[in-house]
């Protein structure tokens, strides 16, 4: 037994949390889709209204997303963010049970070719995508609609079975996950590039020491590197993409243009080039719609460096 005081506690909660996602797995699909809608829009309000750290954390993002915005239309946004936030999971704990016709309903996707054609061509393909919308539904228009398999890299959750039910979901969705721990990773990655394969990775938000700064909405900000040294190593196509919702129940997504090797430089200069243009297509689709970006953590240096209300 340990002597540790926090230790159960700190079980307690896992098992609690772990047990939350595997109701809202089981229970959140059985439900009528109005009444999910529904209770999810309520939950978003009711977070909201709390006016807790992530709400707070999400309003000064937005802050940053939309300079010069009052109180006020800071409030509208978050609350509008928060509603974006709970309709990802209300649709992630039903995706499994959608049919493939379903899932191409509900999308639409500006630019499609640009993935395609990399795909045909036989010369792998990236996808890097920030926290907009729902990153699991264009996941999963991929795998039925296009018939494409695909790698991502997941965060290691606490608890570890909670990650494992992440990966399962995501798994269960035709996807290929691999542990973000660990220095695998980016072999693998390389390995289906080189193969032809598809890649696609959340990259808005650096989770290690040695990420990409960049300048983002005016400030300075770190992404990760791992998109672009995987297109300099292995010579496949970066599509930066972005997503959003609107009133209608289709998201909308769209694929940029591809972020190209620059000629000279050395790696270093140009992953940090890379990057930057990864950044500039990101902060396109947030500007667009900054209600529907999902960052309720911290995000550029300014904010990260140490304070006693850290979270």
């Amino acid at each position: 037994m340990s002597d540790d005081p926090a230790q159960p506690r700190e079980s307690l909660r896992d098992r609690l949390t772990d047990g939350l996602y595997g109701l809202g797995w089981s229970a959140v699909k059985k439900l009528p889709e109005p009444v999910a809608r529904t209770l999810f829009r309520t939950i978003a309000d009711q977070v909201w209204k709390r006016r807790g750290k992530s709400v707070l954390r999400l309003e000064s993002n937005l802050a940053r997303v939309v300079p010069g915005a009052s109180p006020a239309r800071l409030a509208e946004l978050s609350k509008a963010g928060m509603r974006s936030y709970m309709r990802y999971w209300m649709e992630s704990f039903r995706l499994p049970t959608w049919s493939p016709a379903r899932i191409k309903a509900s999308i639409d996707v500006t630019d499609a070719h640009r993935l395609t054609d990399g795909l045909d061509a036989d010369r792998g393909v990236i996808l890097a995508l920030p926290h907009l919308a729902n990153w699991d539904l264009a996941g999963a228009w991929v795998t039925t609609d296009l018939k494409v398999p695909f790698t991502t890299v997941a965060e290691r959750l606490k608890p570890e079975t909670l990650y494992d039910r992440f990966v399962a979901y995501r798994e269960g969705l035709g996807m290929e996950v691999l542990p973000h721990s660990g220095g695998a990773a980016f072999g693998t990655l390389a390995r289906r590039l080189r193969a032809g394969g598809l890649v696609c990775l959340v990259a808005d938000r650096d989770l290690s020491a040695s990420g990409v700064e960049v300048t983002f909405f005016g400030d300075t900000a770190r992404m990760p590197a791992g998109p672009a040294l995987l297109a300099q190593q292995t010579g496949a196509l970066l599509l930066p993409v972005t997503l959003s919702y609107d009133d209608t129940p289709v998201m909308k997504a769209r694929i940029h243009p591809p972020v190209e090797e620059p000629e000279s430089g050395d790696r270093t200069e140009k992953t940090s080039s890379m990057t930057q243009a990864l950044a500039d297509a990101f902060a396109v689709g947030i500007a667009d719609h900054p209600e529907d970006w999902h960052m309720l953590q911290r995000l550029w240096l300014a904010d990260l460096e140490p304070r006693e209300d850290r979270t």
